[in-house]
């Protein structure tokens, strides 16, 4: 339940106000050339702060290699990453330990577990996706290292304000290096992590649900570039079912749609084919690439193209009806502490993690990626 893969294996422990969070990574191939910025780099990505639509909560997230790495490389034993909580406020959460909040975990965990760490959120709360984010950036350089594969999210959507970028309107911006790199300056430049021109609009969406005390959702597209032709083995460990069971995993994620989607629910089958074609050097192209590059569960060559559907922050500010389950009473309830008020662009390097390890552990599976060593 706390670790995911098979071959490449990622296990997360720690709580939101518990003394640390964390990873322990199993079956990195050794000599993989990695250190600790490699991982910090997507750390900082996700960490609260840096902006006003994150959590005021300020946390250095440095972490802590223990384990796996020797002389600047991997040495094939478990990699143990280590992030300790310093910008603990527990005493935020005393007053609704009782009164589960609508939209968490807190009912479920408590009914479930009855043991539970309510301190903002304990074990179900998102500070704990910094482990997998460890992962993903171990897999990150893995996959980067073995293949020159490289994935990129972005935000799309926010609230009701569709964005004006994405793979399907701009394909030829993931064609080379140069429209690539400028792209990824450009996301990363954004408070909301968006390439749209209208993302000031967005930004101003949100805005208003924080006059009101209020949160808002949005959704993300991820896209995976050179990935090899045979990623994936039917028919129950589909490419497409395990990238959409890694994204699920990941909190207030409510939806997977793989290359067109629900889209492709509106169009005939001459339209949503994907048709192909010999180039001169009798290599195998597709016209379009409204499988998302995936075909039967296989990878076919095409970009990997994924969109999440990311809920608002369940925690607000405005007054919500509960109970209480020590009185057995119908109660109200106003949540305090730091939070986000949209989660979306500090949820990106999570997904673009958790695409990377369901990729690691997919191709050392089927043989594209050594298990024992590089």
């Amino acid at each position: 339940m706390n670790t995911y893969g098979d071959m490449f294996r990622v296990t997360v422990f720690g709580e939101s106000h518990g003394r640390a969070v964390g990873a322990v990574v199993d079956g990195c191939p050794s000599n993989l050339p990695l250190n600790e910025e490699d991982i910090q780099k997507e750390l900082n990505r996700r960490k609260p702060g840096q902006s006003i639509f994150s959590t005021p909560r300020k946390e250095e997230d440095k972490v802590e290699i223990l384990s796996g790495i020797f002389r600047g490389k991997t040495t094939g034993a478990p990699i143990l990453g280590l992030v300790y909580n310093k910008n603990m406020r527990p005493k935020d959460y005393e007053k609704i330990k009782d009164t589960p909040r609508p939209g968490h975990a807190d009912l479920t965990y408590k009914l479930k577990y009855k043991n539970y760490d309510y301190r903002g959120g304990g074990r179900a709360s998102g500070r704990v996706t910094i482990g997998h984010v460890i992962g993903g950036a171990i897999a990150k350089k893995l996959l980067s290292y073995t293949y020159n594969i490289k994935i990129l999210g972005y935000t799309v959507k926010i609230g009701k304000i569709e964005g004006d970028f994405s793979y399907y309107k701009n394909p030829e911006v993931f064609e080379n290096k140069e429209s690539l790199k400028s792209l990824e300056e450009s996301i990363e430049k954004s408070p909301l992590r968006c390439p749209s021109t209208n993302s000031v609009e967005m930004e101003e969406y949100i805005l208003k649900a924080m006059e009101e005390k209020d949160s808002v959702g949005g959704v993300v597209e991820i896209v995976a570039l050179n990935v090899p032709i045979g990623v994936g083995n039917p028919i129950f460990n589909k490419l497409n079912a395990e990238l959409a069971r890694g994204l699920m995993s990941i909190n207030a994620v409510k939806g997977v749609e793989v290359g067109l989607g629900f889209k492709s629910a509106e169009l005939y089958g001459s339209e949503m084919n994907d048709e192909m074609y010999f180039d001169e050097d009798k290599n195998i192209k597709f016209r379009t690439n409204h499988c998302g590059g995936v075909l039967g569960g296989i990878s076919c060559g095409t970009p990997i193209v994924l969109r999440i559907a990311i809920k608002p922050t369940p925690s607000i500010g405005k007054k919500q009806r509960t109970i209480n389950l020590k009185t057995y009473e119908n109660v109200e309830i106003e949540i305090g502490g730091r939070h986000d008020p949209v989660i979306v662009p500090r949820i990106i390097p999570v997904a673009e993690a958790m695409v990377a390890i369901t990729l690691a552990d997919l191709m050392i599976k089927s043989g594209f990626i050594h298990p024992c060593s590089l």
